[in-house]
């Protein structure tokens, strides 16, 4: 295992925010390793089906420094659907007993090749009101393939305080997407593959139907990287969101199955430029398991813009 190398950086020179934000450079990170303000968060998560077990990589092989945070620790667990927000009080008090603090600069990253797992938790954090925090672009197997050191220490911080202000506007739940089905106020973007939104592949999860919310138009998450798992440039992603009939200044929410890789999308989005973003948390699972929601099949029309939006 390469050993850590010392941090080219004094520990009393202020930390940065990385000029990509909110994408985090491996070059900006290595730069900055072990400066006492940073905190390094591996969100890895992956389905069952994969066969991948997040906890069980990162004790193999992370970034220096990082400590594992686990997305299903960090949900309400009493809540009837996976990934479900808690409150944000809890929310705060869960991630200052990782060691994570209002005060710190904080990078997220997760394992797979296609950003998956770490863009969901880069949401929940920002959605206390904490902007300094930033997704790894191209997270750890871009970290490897530039030669980056590796560690298999298991990190364990000192508890400390977060302090979180909630931002009201960056989520939405059942009945706002009820309500959103009439007004057709914002926009609906679901980031789950192209089979699974047309139902031609059944949902992974007992008791789901297949198909989407009306009037929802298909990015898989996955399509908005490039070869090496970084994101596509602000003008590409702009220009595959409007392909899709998408006007990025007007509100957009996005979905997926259980609210993970929508965050992906909220991710790319917010690359693109739009500012009116929200998530709704219970997404697929939650709307595709009501017996009287309105579903979907087949591919859905492309959206077409209005001046009124």
């Amino acid at each position: 295992m390469p050993e850590t190398p010392s941090p080219s950086h004094s520990p009393s020179l202020p930390l940065p925010v990385p000029p990509t934000l909110p994408l985090a450079d491996c070059h900006w990170l290595a730069r900055w390793l072990g400066h006492p303000e940073l905190r390094i968060l591996d969100a890895s998560w992956y389905m069952p089906a994969s066969g991948r077990d997040g906890r069980r990589e990162y004790a193999a092989a992370h970034i220096p420094g990082a400590i594992f945070a686990d997305i299903d620790w960090l949900s309400d667990t009493s809540a009837p659907y996976p990934h479900t927000l808690p409150s944000p009080e809890v929310l705060g008090r869960e991630l200052g007993q990782l060691g994570v603090g209002s005060d710190y600069m904080i990078v997220v990253y997760d394992g797979s090749s296609s950003h998956f797992s770490a863009p969901r938790l880069w949401y929940m954090i920002r959605s206390l009101g904490h902007e300094r925090v930033a997704v790894l672009n191209g997270g750890l197997p871009r970290w490897k393939a530039a030669g980056f050191p590796l560690s298999s220490e298991i990190e364990s911080l000192k508890p400390t305080v977060f302090m979180p202000r909630s931002d009201s506007h960056a989520w939405r739940n059942l009945r706002d997407m009820r309500a959103n089905l009439g007004t057709q106020h914002e926009q609906v973007v679901d980031a789950r593959s192209h089979s699974r939104f047309t139902a031609e592949e059944a949902e992974p999860r007992a008791g789901v139907r297949g198909g989407h919310i009306p009037g929802a138009c298909n990015v898989h998450y996955a399509s908005l990287t490039t070869a090496d798992g970084t994101f596509k440039s602000p003008a590409e992603l702009r220009a595959q969101f409007e392909s899709e009939g998408l006007n990025l200044a007007a509100p957009i929410t996005c979905s997926c199955g259980s609210g993970v890789t929508a965050c992906t999308v909220a991710l790319g989005l917010t690359l693109a430029g739009a500012r009116q973003v929200a998530i709704y948390d219970g997404s697929w699972t939650e709307w595709g398991s009501q017996p009287d929601t309105a579903v979907e099949t087949g591919t859905s029309k492309k959206r077409s813009k209005t001046a009124s939006e």
